[in-house]
């Protein structure tokens, strides 16, 4: 009987006997009579038989301690990973200290194993789910960490399924000669089901979006997985902060789930003017500027609308516009609306509208399908000498592609530590199309139709330094591969967006890679300092002129809060085959972001 008793005091230490996310703890410390500390107390621990020496020989242990306390711990250490290696009666029977050594008599005692865990009453959904399996419990060491791990699965599983108060044990327990017989029952108590949703605190967030956003829907089975991803979607979500983590409340069969939340001043304008040579006129600067308005959580609803425009040379516009509408229909799909269109001086004009469908993860991934089409127009004069000389065509592109962004950063504005990772393909077909100013025998020698790819890959990594600086890694590239690439189909680089020190759309590319390292100083939650270095790499595989370089920009920069909203200020220098780096060519570009 005194195995059988020595066998479920060890599991009470191991086993949770309750439903809830419990983990395993060490069993009780063995009976010594605490001492006086010491200095560089000798550890010796013997085990009264051979069977049990030969056992102790496999253990690793300090011998030379600090003093007694720290001594009485490695022992009560030693026992712990004993029992763990299904040696459940190992126990220090005795420990004395004489002098400065700590004499311990251990029992080892025989291991125990199982002659047969059998399935008492387990569906076999919980079967599947759990990885159990009564074959691999014949005849193997019994660990109570293996075993409690498999008691965690299976309540896993009930908790994802809507049986939170579920509970799991062993059913005829029987030991004979160190062999452990029995069955393993579970009892899921009774099916929970979702309420409502209940918004706490000063927002204007609607509870419908939000369970809908979040997949928590009423009558729906309780997960708890869904309700800790819930807090990991909530931080996707610009314009709500998280003032507590969330609470469920459980009334009989129903859980009701309490969010606090308040709202953030997301909603932007701002505009931003930099000051460039005038490659038109020396000694003269030229003007360029950018305006934002962005409008988040529109009616509590979670829409957002975006315009930008900017004017990065002269004659050269661009006009971008977004519109993402979630919940389509009832739905946890969020369908969205962009819309692109540059104008590059005299030379030419591309627009490129686009929609999407976008679905949220619960592991802070959002998986998105799109179409996209681009239509891009010759102004220059059309004639063959010209069009080949600039190596423009006009075309059309209809394109379908996957997105995926997986973005796990502590704040969406101003991050200190977490990591953003966003992959796209897209592939289509390209068709020229045919000017009515230039001869047939112009596209005599063109494919009029051509298959088109591209790849994207962006990566952020933000890693707190200390208390009150982080440092940004950043790498980011494209690639467009295709029969024939023309200049209006060509990436644009340079620029406060991609690499600093460099006119806006100062690099044609057909492929590229930039990597970035920026130092931030805080000195508060929205205001810091900041150095960077931007390496790039660039290739244009223009048929007329194949080329590729290593442009690099540096510098410095300052953001902080003002009354009227966020000032920045970036000073930066950049070189590159077309120019050398000097504070001639220096690029200063400051401006104000107002939040409402």
């Amino acid at each position: 009987m005194y195995k059988i008793a020595a066998f479920f005091f060890v599991l009470l230490w191991w086993l949770p006997l309750v439903h809830a996310q419990t983990t395993s703890s060490a069993p009780p410390p063995p009976k010594v009579q605490l001492v006086k500390p010491q200095q560089k107390v000798q550890l010796v621990v013997r085990a009264p038989d051979a069977a049990g020496r030969q056992v102790l020989k496999q253990y690793n242990f300090r011998t030379t301690l600090s003093d007694s306390a720290e001594a009485a711990k490695e022992v009560k250490a030693l026992v712990y990973r004993m029992q763990q290696d299904a040696f459940l009666l190992a126990s220090a029977d005795s420990l004395y200290l004489r002098r400065d050594t700590l004499h311990v008599k251990l029992h080892v005692g025989q291991p125990f194993e199982w002659a047969q865990l059998r399935n008492g009453n387990l569906s076999e959904g919980i079967l599947m789910e759990s990885g159990f399996r009564d074959k691999f419990y014949r005849k193997a060491p019994f660990k109570p960490a293996d075993y409690v791990k498999l008691q965690q699965r299976i309540l896993d599983y009930a908790e994802r399924s809507g049986y939170p108060f579920a509970s799991v044990w062993l059913d005829s327990v029987s030991i004979k000669e160190n062999k452990v017989e029995a069955a393993l029952m579970v009892d899921k108590a009774f099916v929970v089901t979702y309420d409502t949703l209940e918004i706490v605190g000063k927002t204007k967030t609607q509870p419908k979006f939000l369970m809908r956003y979040l997949q928590l829907l009423p009558g729906q089975l309780y997960n708890q997985d869904q309700v800790d991803a819930s807090q990991r979607m909530l931080t996707q979500l610009p314009y709500v902060k998280i003032t507590r983590s969330p609470q469920v409340q459980f009334a009989r069969d129903k859980a009701k789930v309490y969010y606090f939340l308040e709202d953030r001043q997301t909603n932007q304008i701002d505009g931003v003017v930099g000051f460039l040579p005038d490659p038109n006129r020396v000694d003269k600067l030229l003007i360029t500027g950018e305006a934002n308005l962005n409008i988040r959580n529109i009616s509590g609803t979670g829409k957002q609308l975006g315009l930008q425009w900017r004017r990065v040379s002269a004659g050269s516009v661009i006009l971008n516009g977004e519109y993402l509408h979630p919940n389509l229909f009832g739905s946890p799909f969020e369908a969205g609306a962009k819309f692109n269109l540059l104008k590059q001086d005299t030379t030419f004009i591309t627009v490129q509208p686009r929609l999407q469908l976008g679905y949220y993860t619960l592991q802070y991934g959002k998986f998105s399908v799109f179409t996209e089409w681009r239509n891009s127009r010759i102004l220059a004069d059309a004639s063959p000498q010209r069009l080949k000389q600039l190596d423009l065509a006009d075309a059309q592109t209809t394109t379908y592609g996957l997105n995926y962004l997986w973005n796990n950063l502590d704040d969406f504005y101003f991050p200190r530590r977490g990591r953003l990772v966003e992959l796209q393909f897209a592939a289509g077909t390209k068709k020229l199309l045919r000017n009515a100013d230039l001869e047939k025998s112009f596209y005599d020698t063109l494919d009029m139709k051509t298959s088109q790819l591209s790849v994207g890959l962006r990566v952020e990594n933000f890693m707190r330094l200390g208390k009150n600086s982080a440092l940004l890694t950043r790498v980011r590239g494209e690639a467009l591969l295709s029969d024939r690439i023309f200049q209006n189909d060509m990436y644009r680089l340079g620029g406060l967006g991609s690499i600093r020190g460099f006119d806006d759309f100062f690099f044609y590319a057909s492929s590229y890679a930039v990597g970035t390292l920026e130092y931030r100083l805080y000195n508060a939650s929205d205001s810091f300092v900041l150095l960077f270095y931007d390496q790039g790499y660039y290739r244009s595989d223009l048929e007329a002129s194949k080329q590729s370089d290593y442009p690099l920009g540096l510098g410095a920069g300052i953001s902080f809060s003002t009354g009227a909203g966020i000032f920045q200020l970036v000073y930066s220098l950049g070189q590159a085959a077309q120019q050398p780096i000097s504070f001639k060519y220096s690029k200063i570009h400051f401006g104000i972001t107002s939040k409402f």
